[in-house]
């Protein structure tokens, strides 16, 4: 290639010199031949890609068509199913409910009913019909004051920040237009959210954005001001998260603007850091006396936390603090291991963190074997998009769905995965004003609640179909999978469950759970 380069260079040389005489129609193409040649000798000579090196000029169409692959393989090669995170089947579906046009499918299934992982419910001869009214649920505990009156479905964690200004304008206002809570994300509570009135679920990370004090430590002042806000509905400690646990953050310094540090009470033009643990606790004991402690400042609004299981022992530990101490969240939300966030490390994305369906079975089976279940919600999030995902989630121990990149598709995401470099084509995860305004906060808020009432609505009737009358009848027993394309199995059959009571009473079954437990401490994860 480098020979037949030179050659090429020699022959636009021959056309210069022959362009004294025929200087015009030659003037063209040495317009697009020097600015070749030009190339050519860069990528010879200066250039540190061994293609390039290799083959000058040419080899630029490599890297052009890997630039474009993620759009090819998504509009030309990807079939219904096999797309990621989101196939194109549930991206559709959540854009045709979101638009509020025809949600049906015709000609039958295209989904290999047989195939390993297939997961269905049976159906009922006699089914019922679910109130509307069982689509909302009771959050908080003995200890709160303040409980809140709670959709099934809710927006999940999403920073100001992480999306543009319009997304959580959208996003908050249909929250408001369903009825259903509007989770902050961990970059504190801005006006943005604040706007249009949603019912807010106020998370607080590891860097206490929004109530910290000059040096990150938390600030009793600066929360109370805010968690006592008649918007703010619920307070979320946010200890892990599935997309990257056990993971810190960094806002580079050139991000911080003059409103983020306003928001986030930190410092502009400096780098913003989220540690991966919190300063406040070392122990689950300590998680505890926290959760106590802003159950207070807010003045008794439900206060929880939100994990991906890692290490079973530490969950359990906080278990055993729950016992030891009296003190309880109201609600623990879990997140898998399958969530997403807009930047994540590839090896925490990819290999740590447990699955939502295997957390969610082990986070309930906890709280039935110390015997508080009854007095602690549990929230499911990641990866949930369908009627049917609620359905399986409830099934498994959950209480209420949170959805957060579903919402996003609702508001015009395309999943294009450039969350990470600021340049979201749809203006949805981006700080970029000229990609952020067109996102339309009247047009696209009402899609947020139409995907809203039409999941709540397939929900309620999937939940009648299968012959219950209420949501909270639903066991692991309902929910079939099929294994190695073998028999299907119920979820009651392919997980391990503790019987009420058993690790209170120290009838702990044999195995990993007897050994977990037996290694959980309150004073230490």
């Amino acid at each position: 290639m480098r020979l037949a380069f030179y050659i090429a260079s020699i022959f636009v040389l021959a056309l210069i010199f022959l362009g004294g005489i025929f200087w015009w129609p030659l003037f063209y193409l040495l317009i697009v031949a020097l600015p070749l040649v030009a190339l050519g000798l860069y990528d010879i000579f200066i250039s540190t890609s061994n293609v390039l090196h290799n083959y000058p000029v040419l080899g630029h169409l490599r890297y052009m068509l890997e630039f474009i692959s993620p759009e090819i393989q998504q509009y030309f090669i990807e079939t219904p199913q096999s797309g990621r995170p989101y196939n194109r089947e549930q991206r559709s579906l959540i854009y045709r409910r979101a638009k509020g046009v025809s949600d049906t499918i015709p000609f039958g299934t295209v989904r290999d009913l047989d195939g390993d992982g297939a997961e269905f419910a049976f159906h009922s001869m006699s089914p019922k019909h679910v109130p509307e009214s069982f689509g909302r649920i009771i959050i908080g505990g003995p200890q709160c004051n303040q409980p809140y009156n709670a959709s099934r479905l809710n927006i999940s964690a999403m920073s100001f920040g992480s999306l543009s200004s319009n997304a959580i304008e959208a996003l908050n206002k249909g929250a408001r237009r369903g009825g259903f809570a509007h989770n902050t994300g961990e970059g504190g509570l801005s006006p943005y959210h604040l706007k249009h009135g949603g019912h807010i679920i106020w998370q607080i990370g590891t860097g206490y954005f929004g109530c910290r004090t000059a040096a990150g430590r938390f600030d009793a002042d600066a929360f109370a001001e805010c968690a006592t806000l008649n918007a703010v509905k619920m307070i979320e400690i946010k200890l892990s998260q599935g997309a990257k646990p056990s993971h810190g953050g960094l806002l580079p310094a050139k991000k911080v603007s003059a409103e983020i540090a306003a928001i986030r009470l930190i410092e502009q033009g400096k780098d913003c850091l989220s540690p991966p643990s919190h300063p406040e606790f070392s122990s689950p004991r300590g998680l505890l006396e926290f959760v106590d402690r802003l159950r207070s400042l807010s003045g008794f609004k439900p206060v929880g936390f939100k994990l991906c299981i890692g290490v079973r022992r530490e969950f359990m530990s906080i278990c055993k603090a729950m016992l030891e101490t009296g003190i309880l969240p109201d609600f623990i939300t879990v997140d898998g291991s399958e969530g997403g966030t807009g930047a994540a490390p590839p090896e925490f994305s990819n290999s740590l963190g447990t699955p939502i369906n295997e957390a969610l079975v082990f986070v309930h089976s906890c709280l039935v074997g110390i015997g508080l279940r009854d007095k602690i919600c549990v929230i499911a999030s990641g990866k949930i998009a369908t009627g049917f995902d609620m359905v399986t989630k409830l099934a498994l121990g959950a209480d209420i769905c949170n959805v957060a990149r579903p919402m996003m598709f609702a508001v015009g995401c395309i999943q294009a995965r450039q969350c990470n470099n600021d340049s979201c084509p749809t203006g949805v995860a981006t700080q970029n004003p000229r990609r952020a305004s067109a996102l339309d906060v009247e047009a696209k808020h009402v899609r947020v609640a139409n995907y809203h009432e039409a999941t709540i609505r397939s929900f309620l009737e999937l939940t009648g179909a299968m012959g219950m009358d209420d949501p909270d009848k639903l066991t692991s027993e309902h929910i079939y999978r099929r294994v190695n394309d073998g028999p299907a199995q119920t979820f009651a059959e392919l997980y391990e469950c503790i019987e009420k009571n058993a690790l209170r009473d120290g009838h702990v079954p044999p195995g990993i759970h007897a050994l977990s437990w037996a290694a959980a401490s309150a004073d230490k994860f």
